[in-house]
């Protein structure tokens, strides 16, 4: 025994502990089992990391054609059960393995509880060998897998610290899938797609042609714009293209085609916020402004976080008023109603917890609380202030300190109402950062709805950004805002 190993004898507890059964120790029907139940997880974990993505292991609607009609594991999930039981039971540490023959008789689905069990049949002193029966049944005792398996015992005892696992999250990036859905049976959208003059803003044009969602109109310089679609190999056929000469024009332009019924959406292209939504918020037939306030929402689909996040405003309004933060917060609510949330929970956002008078933020999202408990904000359940941890933890809340008040909100919000353009901002973008969610993003409270995500996109948000609109155009709230 080294030294190491003396060590991790004398400090370690049993069950922190992995320990080996030498070849000498090892006599013939000695038995080792572990159990496994089978979930979701694991097979997606599996098909990641061996690459096969066999659709009968990962495809519901494929599977259900298929001999076993349900999505099965792989079968060698459960012979990786065996490697396990002999790698860390018996024999355990120091364990050669020579070789494996393995049948498979019957199909391991998602809920089942794989017990794999290796027992000595044969040992081989010349060379330390020993042969295994090997089995895997299922809760009902029936085998699933058989075999043997042929191994090199080790010789020396060896008893070490278990090494911690790390934590292994599976990221599904499936979530817009549920915004196309509702889109299947919508007409597209006619849409001005203000000043595309790069590879990013026009492939987010092609791509929602392609689904379905949007009839583009590129508006913009059009030798710059076929020069960019050229580069990324991109076919225009199916675009008309109006010529605007600067990215103000193209803006005005698109709000002119608003104007005239020849777009029922816009979507900025390579253009800065501030000029394209200096055009829209002109008034008059010179912009897109309703008697409501303008406001940019988040869609954010996180997928660590078990529902749709909205988050409002990281986009438009830098510093609202109460008053503005109240019109901000309903726009989100009504954006959540069309996208078939009922009654969101709202959390208003803060530093603290608490009503805190020196704090300006925990006063106003009070304040809108209590609107909102008087009717003048409606079709949603508020709460504030609450900061970021209360708002979407439940594990936070039932952290926080005694006598902090619950509600309905805390840990299962639905939308997010932040202080600040610069606080929304940061917080979508180390959503999209730290856990890859995806960040849809429309401007609500316009004429009609205005296609705007944070830049670099991928085709999901592109994508699920265009169904927004879509959806608020079907839902008719864009007619609703000009009455």
């Amino acid at each position: 025994m080294t030294d190491t190993d003396k060590s991790d004898q004398q400090t370690g507890s049993a069950i922190d502990l992995i320990e080996n059964v030498t070849f000498d120790e090892i006599s013939i029907g000695q038995s080792a089992s572990l159990s496994r139940a089978l979930g979701k997880a694991d097979i997606e974990l599996f098909a990641t990391v061996s690459g096969d993505v066999n659709p009968a292991h990962l495809d519901e609607d494929f599977a259900s054609g298929e001999m076993f009609r349900r999505v099965i594991g792989h079968g060698m999930w459960g012979g990786s059960l065996v490697s396990a039981v002999l790698g860390t039971l018996l024999p355990g540490p120091g364990t050669i393995y020579l070789g494996q023959d393995f049948r498979f008789r019957r199909p391991v689905g998602i809920g089942d509880v794989i017990t794999a069990t290796v027992t000595a049949r044969e040992k081989r002193p010349e060379k330390n060998i020993v042969i295994f029966d090997c089995t895997c049944t299922n809760q009902d005792g029936k085998d699933v897998i058989t075999g043997t398996a042929e191994v090199i015992a080790p010789t020396h005892k060896v008893r070490r610290q278990r090494v911690a696992l790390p934590e292994v999250q599976v990221i599904r990036q499936d979530g817009y899938k549920q915004l196309l859905a509702k889109c299947a049976d919508l007409p597209a959208v006619a849409t001005a797609v203000v000043y595309p003059v790069d590879e990013e803003a026009l492939r987010g044009a092609i791509e929602g042609l392609d689904a379905g969602l949007i009839t583009p109109t590129l508006i913009g310089p059009e030798a710059e714009i076929r020069a960019a679609a050229a580069g990324a190999q991109l076919d225009l056929a199916r675009c008309r293209i109006v010529t605007a000469s600067n990215p103000r024009t193209a803006a005005a332009a698109a709000v002119d085609m608003v104007h005239a019924g020849e777009a029922a959406a816009l979507m900025r292209g390579s253009i800065d916020v501030d000029h394209l939504m200096n055009v829209i918020v002109r008034p008059g037939a010179k912009g897109l402004r309703t008697e409501g306030h303008i406001s940019h929402v988040y869609v954010m689909l996180v997928p660590t976080y078990p529902r749709l996040l909205l988050i409002t405003d990281g986009f438009v309004n830098i510093a609202p008023t109460l008053a503005e933060k109240a019109e901000i917060c309903q726009n989100a609510i009504d954006l959540a109603h069309i996208i078939g949330i009922p009654q969101p929970r709202v959390a208003l956002l803060a530093a603290i917890s608490e009503i805190k008078p020196h704090f300006r933020s925990t006063v106003e999202a009070a304040a809108i609380a209590k609107m909102a408990d008087r009717d003048q904000i409606r079709g949603a359940i508020l709460d504030g202030p609450l900061i970021l941890d209360h708002a979407l933890s439940d594990e936070a809340v039932q952290e926080a300190k005694a006598g902090w008040p619950r509600s309905e909100v805390a840990g299962r919000a639905d939308i997010l109402v932040v202080p600040d353009l610069e606080s929304g901002n940061l917080i979508a973008r180390q959503f999209s950062s730290m856990t890859h969610a995806d960040a849809a993003g429309i401007v609500m409270g316009a004429q009609v709805p205005i296609i705007m995500t944070n830049r670099p996109n991928n085709i999901r948000t592109r994508l699920a950004s265009c169904a927004l609109a879509s959806l608020v155009i079907a839902s008719g709230y864009h007619k609703a805002a000009l009455d």
